[in-house]
């Protein structure tokens, strides 16, 4: 019997018809689309001044809130969360991190949770990282490898990638040992034979450092050429006599909403972190004819990498240089307390503490009164005004999204910069 050709009946699928019949057969198509990695979250708490606290530079905020916010660094990753634990210690392990029984505890849940990737909330010593994947036979990520990650994925401009790029190469250099321990079992003394095993290990290793040390110094050279570049035209705005605003806070409370907003600039506004990562300036218009240059950074997080504030000392340095530094809260989070903490703790790092500062308290529009209703108006927070007036004469309440309290921040940012002239 001929073979009779089928009409496709499903354009996912190739069909085929059997021999002698006109049956199809359906052959699958396989994805081509990325897997998302399956993320299992460990965090360690410890107790200090009778509070319960994650360990590391990140003290102050409890675990819970910690962990929430890792679990938005690894869905910003595009990975999906499948489980999470904390394990409560005097202090994280020399070795491990965790303890025996809580690493066996982990083990225990591969099979039922499917997890492909394992993330701590803190950063990792190379030797830990590579004792945890020994034992857990998965990858093993720290947050600081997690956030390099976000910002490789975010850096769209050039001198972005050349920072991010340092940063990870900073970042990967004392773990390289790591990458190579399974030839360096091969070799080294000890009952078995060591002839003809010796040493392939140790120059790999060493051939490997050395290119990431020259890679490293080739990066440092671009991004100073990229410093000196934002040094000139810091210079020529100087010259033309363009005071700058400088918008700072942490991730993901509306910066980029409000340059938007205040500028009319066509910006990358999502409601993700770090969704904004190159900076921008763009002009703003005061009250009485003034003019000033608004510039936006890449926000802050909690245990923000070394590596990373080292990378982008040449965009933080706009910073440095400008004359009011606008900080942006999300008042309406949870963490809004340790969140603006750490924006000061941060710029206290920076040398800045001192930098005159105006605090927009963002989001107003999202707050409900005392009958949970939601606010329609910045009318309607008159009360929180006067309150605020009396105890943050720095502050004002807006909505960027919104647009509520817009002239008044212009007005007093106006107000800020004759009070404190560059």
């Amino acid at each position: 019997m001929s073979r009779v050709l089928c009409s496709a009946v499903n354009v996912l699928a190739v069909l085929f018809c059997q021999a002698g019949g006109d049956r199809p057969i359906a052959r699958r198509l396989h994805s081509t689309a990325p897997v998302r990695e399956r993320a299992f979250l460990v965090a360690v708490a410890t107790r200090k001044n009778d509070a319960t606290t994650t360990a590391g530079p990140g003290e102050g905020w409890d675990p819970e809130s910690s962990l929430a916010e890792l679990r938005d660094l690894v869905r910003t990753a595009r990975g999906v969360v499948v489980g999470q634990t904390v394990q409560r210690r005097a202090s994280p392990d020399s070795a491990s991190y965790i303890g025996r029984g809580k690493l066996a505890e982990i083990v225990a849940q591969r099979d039922s949770t499917g997890y492909t990737l394992v993330v701590f909330d803190d950063e990792l010593s190379p030797s830990q990282q590579r004792n945890l994947e020994r034992a857990l036979e998965v990858k093993v990520l720290d947050r600081t490898a997690l956030i390099l990650d976000i910002f490789a994925l975010r850096a769209r401009t050039r001198e972005g990638q050349l920072q991010v790029e340092l940063a990870q190469s900073e970042y990967l250099l004392p773990r390289l040992a790591g990458q190579w321990s399974h030839l360096e079992r091969l070799g080294g003394s000890g009952a078995q034979g060591t002839i003809g095993v010796r040493g392939p290990g140790e120059t790999q290793l060493e051939t490997d450092r050395r290119l990431v040390r020259n890679k490293i110094g080739r990066l440092k050279r671009e991004i100073e050429g990229v410093r000196r570049q934002r040094a000139l035209y810091r210079r020529r705005r100087a010259r033309a006599g363009m005071s700058v605003v400088a918008l700072v806070g942490y991730t993901n409370a509306g910066k980029s909403t409000l340059m938007r907003s205040l500028t009319r600039a066509d910006v990358l506004v999502e409601d993700r972190l770090f969704a904004t990562l190159d900076p921008i300036t763009r002009k703003v218009y005061l009250p009485g004819g003034g003019t000033v240059l608004l510039t936006d950074t890449v926000g802050f997080i909690q245990k923000l990498p070394t590596q990373l504030v080292a990378a982008f000392h040449a965009t933080l340095e706009e910073l440095a240089e400008a004359d009011l530094l606008l900080h942006v809260v999300d008042i309406t989070h949870p963490s809004a307390a340790q969140q603006s903490q750490t924006v000061d703790d941060t710029l206290d790092g920076l040398g800045l503490a001192e930098k005159p500062r105006l605090t927009a308290f963002n989001k107003v529009d999202l707050l409900v009164d005392r009958d949970g209703r939601s606010i329609a108006s910045i009318e309607e927070l008159g009360e929180y005004e006067l309150s605020m007036a009396a105890h943050r004469p720095d502050a004002v309440l807006i909505s960027a999204e919104r647009r509520w309290a817009l002239d008044e921040l212009r007005a007093r940012i106006s107000e800020s910069l004759r009070r404190d002239p560059a």
